[in-house]
C-alpha cells in the first residue's frame, strides 16, 4: 500500500534483537508483543529457537525475531547457535542491539559490535535494557558508553533508546522508532497471530523453562525437551476436551537424573504443574502432561543427537 495524498502508508517487516546472553532480549520481545512468546530465564543462553513475536499496529506490523545470544562457542551446539544468529541478521530489516543498563560494556559487546559492523546494509538501533535497575546518573553514563562503543567499532546507530521491559518504560517509543525503518507493505501475518512458532516447539520451550527454574545452578544448559506426542483424549465429550501431551526431558549424564526428578519425584512433579498451567494458558484447553527424563550422553557435542533434538 503506497501513500496517496494524506493516506498514511502501512509498513511491515522484520526486526531482531541481538546482544550477549542474558541482555534482556526475550523479555523485551514479550513486552513489545504484550504476551509471552519467548522463554525467559535469568540464566544466559536460554533461547535456542528463533521465536517470532508479532506486533500489530494500525500503521504497521513488526515481526520480532528472537535469536540466541551470540558468544564465543565452546561446543558444537554453541557454533550452531551462532550460525543461526548470523543468518538471521542478514535477513531482517533492522537490528536492535540490546545492552543492559546495569552492566558495563565489555569484550562480549565489542565482539558483537564488530560482527554487526560487517553487516552494512541493515540499520542498527542500540537498545539499553533493564533501565529500572539503575539511577539516572548510571543510565546517562551507559548511554555515553554505548554511543562510544558504536563509534569505536565503526557502527552507526540510527537511535539509542533506553527501555525497561519490566516496567514498560519507553517500550512503545521503541516500537515507534522501529516502524519507520520497515519497508512499506501490507501485513505479513493475520490479525491476532502473535507468533509463527509451531505449538509443539512453544510447548517444549515452556517445559524447558519450568525445568530450568527448579535447578538454578546445578544444570546450566544440559536440558533439552522433545514433545513426542500431542493427542486429544478420544473418549471425552466435546464440551470437556483434554489434550494428552507426552514429552521427554533429555539430560547429558545419568548423575543429572536425580537432580531433575528430585527427592521422591517432587521436583519433576513441580515442573509438570508449572508447565501445564502455562501450556493450558497458551492453548486455552485442559492438558494432561506426561513427562519422562532420559539420558542423551553429551548431546551438546554430538551432531547426530543435536539433529534428533531439533538443532
Amino acid at each position: 500500500m503506497t501513500s496517496t495524498g494524506s493516506t498514511p502508508s502501512h509498513r511491515s517487516g522484520f526486526a531482531c534483537f541481538v546482544g550477549r546472553p542474558n541482555a534482556g532480549k526475550s523479555t523485551l520481545t514479550n513486552a513489545l508483543v504484550g504476551t509471552k512468546v519467548a522463554i525467559t530465564s535469568n540464566r544466559p543462553q536460554t533461547t535456542r529457537h528463533s521465536v517470532r513475536g508479532i506486533v500489530h499496529r494500525p500503521d504497521a506490523q513488526l515481526i520480532l525475531v528472537d535469536t540466541p545470544g551470540l558468544h564465543r562457542p565452546r561446543t558444537l551446539l554453541g557454533q550452531r547457535l551462532n550460525d543461526v544468529v548470523r543468518a538471521t541478521w542478514a535477513e531482517v530489516d533492522v537490528i536492535g542491539f540490546c545492552l543492559p543498563a546495569n552492566e558495563k560494556t565489555g569484550p562480549g559487546d565489542r565482539f558483537i559490535a564488530r560482527e554487526l559492523a560487517k553487516i552494512t546494509r541493515t540499520p542498527k538501533v542500540a537498545v539499553v535494557t533493564k533501565t529500572d535497575l539503575v539511577d539516572g546518573e548510571a543510565l546517562a553514563e551507559q548511554l555515553i558508553a554505548v554511543d562510544r562503543l558504536g563509534k569505536e567499532n565503526g557502527l552507526e546507530w540510527q537511535e539509542i533508546v533506553p527501555v525497561s521491559a519490566v516496567s514498560g518504560a519507553q517500550v512503545g517509543l521503541l516500537a515507534d522508532l522501529l516502524v519507520p525503518l520497515m519497508p512499506e507493505g501490507p501485513p505479513l501475518y493475520p490479525e491476532g497471530d502473535l507468533t509463527d512458532e509451531p505449538e509443539q516447539v512453544m510447548i517444549a520451550e515452556l517445559i524447558r523453562e519450568a525445568a530450568l527454574e527448579g535447578v538454578r545452578d546445578e544444570l546450566p544448559h544440559s536440558i533439552a525437551v522433545v514433545v513426542e506426542e500431542m493427542l486429544p483424549r478420544p473418549d471425552r465429550p466435546e464440551d470437556r476436551p483434554l489434550l494428552d501431551i507426552h514429552a521427554n526431558l533429555y539430560i547429558e549424564r545419568t548423575s543429572q537424573k536425580g537432580i531433575v526428578i528430585g527427592p521422591k519425584g517432587q521436583r519433576l512433579k513441580a515442573v509438570g504443574t508449572t508447565a501445564r498451567r502455562q501450556i493450558e494458558a497458551l492453548l486455552g484447553t485442559p492438558v494432561f502432561l506426561d513427562l519422562h527424563v532420559k539420558v542423551a550422553k553429551d548431546w551438546q557435542r554430538d551432531p547426530k543427537q543435536l539433529r534428533r533434538l531439533g538443532f
